[in-house]
C-alpha cells in the first residue's frame, strides 16, 4: 500500500488516498487516537470514486465520529481503471431492456454483476490485509453498503468481517441467494420501499435467505436517494453495537 496524498478535514478526520498495486483507495482515520480503532469498509456502486466521493466522505466522517476508521477502494472497471468488454456489453443490454420497458432477465443480471463480484471480492480482501497491517487500525471489521452481491460474498468468505450493513437496491444474481445462506454474521439491511430501480420482492427474498441468526430489515418509504437521516442513525448504532 502506497499513500499518495494526505489532508486533515475540519472535523478531526485524517484523509489519505492510497494505491494498492493499480487500485486506488481512500482511508479515513481519527486525526488523533490513543489506541487502534475498528474498521468499516465502505462499499459503493460502480460509478467511480470521484463521482461517489461526496457520499463516501459523509459516511466516513460519521464513522470516524463514532470511533472507527473507514476505507474504500475503486471497483474494477470504474473510475480511471480499465474497462472490460464483457461488463460494458452487459450494461448496454441492461440499458436496452430498461429503455424498451422489458424485464431485466437473469442472463443480463448474471453477466453484469457476477464478473464484478469475482474480481472485486479478492481485491477487497487484499485491501483488508494491507489496512489491518497499518498502525492505528486494529479491527474488528465491518462492511457497509455498496453492491449487495459483493457484500454478501465478502461476508460469506472472509471471517474478518464480523458485521455487515447492506443496501438493497442493486440487481441480484441467482447465485447470490445461495451464497446468502452461508452468511452468519449480524446483518442490518436497508431497503427503500419505493426504489424505482429495485425489485422489492427480490430484496425481501434475499433477506429471508440470509443464514444469520441476528438480522434486521430497515425498510423506509421513498426512492433510491431518499434515505431518511434516521436510517443512517440506525446503521451507525448497529456498527457501534457489533464492532466495539
Amino acid at each position: 500500500m502506497h499513500f499518495t496524498s494526505e489532508q486533515h478535514l475540519d472535523d478531526g478526520v485524517l484523509e489519505r488516498e492510497f494505491t494498492l498495486g493499480e487500485i486506488p483507495g481512500i482511508l479515513w482515520t481519527p486525526a488523533s487516537a490513543s489506541a487502534p480503532v475498528p474498521l468499516i469498509l465502505l462499499g459503493h456502486p460502480p460509478l467511480g470514486l470521484r463521482r461517489m466521493y461526496p457520499r463516501l466522505v459523509a459516511r466516513a466522517r460519521r464513522a470516524v465520529a463514532d470511533g472507527f476508521a473507514a476505507a474504500t477502494i475503486e471497483l474494477p472497471g470504474s473510475g480511471d481503471r480499465p474497462r472490460w468488454a464483457a461488463v460494458e456489453e452487459a450494461r448496454a443490454d441492461l440499458r436496452r431492456a430498461i429503455e424498451a420497458g422489458e424485464p431485466v432477465g437473469d442472463e443480463i443480471v448474471d453477466a453484469l454483476v457476477l464478473p464484478l463480484v469475482d474480481r472485486a471480492v479478492p481485491e477487497w480482501r487484499d485491501a483488508l490485509d494491507a489496512l489491518l497491517a497499518l498502525p492505528g487500525i486494529g479491527g474488528p471489521v465491518g462492511y457497509s453498503g455498496g453492491v449487495i452481491s459483493i457484500g454478501v460474498r465478502l461476508a460469506a468468505v472472509d471471517p474478518r468481517i464480523v458485521a455487515a450493513g447492506l443496501f438493497a437496491g442493486s440487481f441480484v444474481p441467482r447465485a447470490t441467494f445461495e451464497e446468502a445462506r452461508r452468511v452468519t454474521v449480524p446483518l442490518h439491511v436497508l431497503l427503500q420501499w419505493d426504489d424505482e430501480g429495485n425489485d422489492r420482492q427480490a430484496s425481501l427474498d434475499l433477506f429471508d435467505a440470509f443464514g444469520s441468526a441476528e438480522k434486521s430489515l430497515d425498510a423506509n418509504m421513498g426512492g433510491h436517494t431518499g434515505v431518511p437521516e434516521y436510517a443512517g442513525d440506525a446503521a451507525a448504532r448497529f456498527f457501534t453495537r457489533h464492532l466495539k
